[in-house]
């Protein structure tokens, strides 16, 4: 008893007290100044980030998430430095954040996954709300593109909501990216037919469609001799939004007026020949 009160007035002498003080009020106030100037850096750059992904026209959820990210981060090491400065020791609490940065990774890897594969189609913008794309093994057109998942409207009307990852890890088809598409047709006629008939046939079809392109110009040419017709590549060009529309009005239109000019569309067959032999013996 006698020892502690010793000590507990060592610690109250003033030619002890006075250097311990300003010794403890020199570090409270570095670590002050140090969260104070550590918060208006990460203020700073998390400004910085937001106007720097902003003129990348990125989506604005993705630009809030990945500042408040930046921001967080920053923080923390203001704070474990702040720490250091009052003599408190950081490796602890530098340990239980590596511990429970693993953890939280394991947990959610899928998810932290989808949410990369996000970044990076938003970055790369491989399509945009408004598209019909093949992608995933489906395709429709894209509603909307969130940071986990995008989500797809099918023509059927079915309403898809696919993870990121899996569009990501996968080809991509955008059949909208362009202004405007080329048809590509098979149509065949008979052995018997005249080809050149044919060929002007289908020209005459293709120019009384005017919601044709006209650069680049329509192709018409002999693409195979096929096993039961003669196979002619039809390749006009359209706008993107006339392709389906533009593409059964000309089947319909190609098919009448071969057969109106006594040409023939063969379905495939086969020629069987049989052959009667008869073995005799002894």
């Amino acid at each position: 008893m006698k020892n502690l009160l010793e000590t507990f007035s060592g610690l109250l002498d003033p030619v002890m007290l006075g250097p311990m003080l300003f010794s403890w009020g020199g570090k409270l106030a570095a670590a002050i100044l140090i969260v104070v100037a550590g918060r208006w850096v990460a203020r700073t750059v998390m400004s910085w980030i937001k106007k720097a992904i902003s003129k990348a026209k990125v989506d604005s959820t993705l630009v809030q998430f990945l500042s408040s990210i930046a921001y967080v981060a920053l923080m923390v090491v203001v704070v474990i430095s702040a720490l250091g400065v009052l003599g408190v020791p950081t490796t602890p609490f530098l340990a239980v954040i590596g511990a429970a940065g693993l953890a939280v990774g394991l947990a959610l890897r899928d998810s932290l996954a989808n949410f990369a594969a996000g970044v990076m189609l938003v970055l790369f913008r491989p399509f945009k709300v408004g598209d019909f794309v093949d992608t995933a093994g489906i395709s429709g057109s894209v509603e909307s593109i969130s940071i986990f998942n995008t989500v797809l409207k099918t023509p059927d009307n079915l309403v898809i909501t696919v993870p990121n990852g899996l569009i990501y890890a996968d080809t991509i088809t955008n059949y909208s990216a362009e202004e405007k598409r080329r048809i590509n047709l098979v149509i065949g006629i008979s052995y018997n037919d005249d080809i050149g008939k044919a060929k002007a046939l289908i020209q005459g079809v293709l120019m009384q469609e005017n919601r044709l392109l006209e650069e680049p110009p329509a192709a018409v040419f002999l693409l195979e001799l096929g096993e039961s017709s003669v196979n002619f590549g039809v390749q006009p060009w359209v706008r993107t939004a006339d392709y389906w529309s533009v593409r059964g009005d000309l089947l319909e239109s190609i098919k009448s007026a071969i057969e109106q000019n006594g040409l023939s569309m063969p379905y495939p067959q086969r020629d069987l020949h049989v052959v009667d032999h008869i073995q005799t013996g002894t």
